[in-house]
C-alpha cells in the first residue's frame, strides 16, 4: 500500500470525513546524472562562494531573501520557526463553487482521498452530492508545514483533490488574448475549422498518449547498455506556407480519406450542403 501523504479529517458544516491523501500522478523521466568526462565518476554540485573563493561546509550556509541586487535579508531557523503553520488534522471546506466556473490553469498537484476508518458513509455522501450538483468544493488544509487550498472534486466515485494555484501566481503574457485590429477571418474559414475539428473528434483515451521523448531516451540507454550502434532520428520537413481555406481544406480531405465509412459520408455530405448555400 502506498504511504499517506497526509492524515486528518475532511469537514464542511458539522460533517467531519477522516481521509487520507495519496499522490495522484507523477512524472515519469529517465534521470540523465553529471558524470566526469575523464573517469565517468557522477559529479556533485560543490557550495562555491565567488567571494570567499572557496567551497563551504553546509554547516555555513544560512537562507536569505535577495531584495535589491546582491542585497540579501537573512531569515533564520527561529524566523521560520515563528511563521510556519503548526501540523493540524483538519482540512476545513470553505465553499462550494461550480466545476465549469474553474479554469483548469489553477489546479496544480492531484492526490486521491481515501476514507479513513468509519469515514465510508460521510465519504460517499459528499462523493454523491459533489457529482450530482456538478459542485466543487474549495478547502484549506496544512501538509509538511506548507498552507494549502485545494479543490475537492467527485471523480471516477472518488474524491479527488488539487492543489490550487493562487491568482498572484498567474502569469500574465503581454498580447495574450489580444485580437489584432486589422486582422480579417472569413466565416467560411471557421465552418471549415468547425469540421476539422469534427472529424478528430474522439473520446478521450488518456493510455493513447506518451511521452515520446522519455521512450525515445530509454531506448538510446538501452541501446547504449548493449553497445549498439544509435541511428540519427531524421529531422522533419519544413510544412510549405500555402493559402489558409487551401491548408484547411486539404487537412479535412486527408481526415476524410482515413475515416470510417459512415463518418467521412456525414462530414463530406455537411461540406457540401454548406457549399451550396
Amino acid at each position: 500500500m502506498a504511504t499517506a501523504a497526509w492524515k486528518g479529517s475532511l469537514t464542511f458544516g458539522l460533517l467531519s470525513i477522516p481521509i487520507r491523501l495519496y499522490s495522484a500522478a507523477r512524472h515519469e523521466r529517465t534521470a540523465l546524472h553529471l558524470l566526469h568526462a575523464k573517469c565517468h565518476t557522477r559529479l556533485r554540485q560543490p557550495l562555491f562562494c565567488p567571494t570567499c573563493h572557496r567551497i563551504v561546509d553546509r554547516r555555513e550556509v544560512i537562507k536569505g531573501f535577495e531584495y535589491e541586487k546582491g542585497r540579501y535579508a537573512v531569515v533564520g531557523e527561529e524566523d521560520l520557526k515563528k511563521i510556519t503553520p503548526e501540523p493540524a488534522g483538519t482540512m476545513e471546506i470553505l465553499a462550494f463553487v461550480k466545476r465549469d466556473q474553474v479554469d483548469p490553469i489553477y489546479m496544480d498537484t492531484s492526490y486521491f482521498a481515501l476514507p479513513d476508518r468509519d469515514g465510508e458513509k460521510a465519504y460517499e455522501v459528499l462523493r454523491r452530492a459533489l457529482e450530482e450538483t456538478n459542485e466543487m468544493g474549495i478547502a484549506h488544509f496544512t501538509m509538511h508545514q506548507r498552507d494549502y487550498t485545494v479543490f475537492v472534486r467527485a471523480r471516477d466515485h472518488g474524491l479527488t483533490m488539487h492543489t490550487m494555484y493562487f491568482a498572484n501566481e498567474i502569469r500574465q503574457l503581454p498580447g495574450y488574448g489580444e485580437t489584432p485590429g486589422n486582422l480579417q477571418v472569413k466565416p467560411q474559414e471557421v465552418r471549415l475549422a468547425h469540421q476539422l475539428i469534427e472529424s478528430l473528434s474522439e473520446a478521450f483515451r488518456p493510455e493513447k498518449y506518451h511521452d515520446t521523448f522519455q521512450q525515445r531516451l530509454r531506448t538510446l540507454v538501452e541501446a547504449k547498455e548493449k553497445g549498439r550502434i544509435v541511428t540519427e532520428k531524421s529531422a522533419p520537413e519544413k510544412a510549405k506556407v500555402i493559402d489558409m481555406m487551401d491548408a484547411l481544406r486539404q487537412s479535412l480531405h486527408r481526415k476524410q480519406e482515413r475515416a470510417p465509412g459512415p463518418k467521412r459520408r456525414r462530414v463530406a455530405s455537411r461540406e457540401g450542403r454548406r457549399a451550396a448555400g
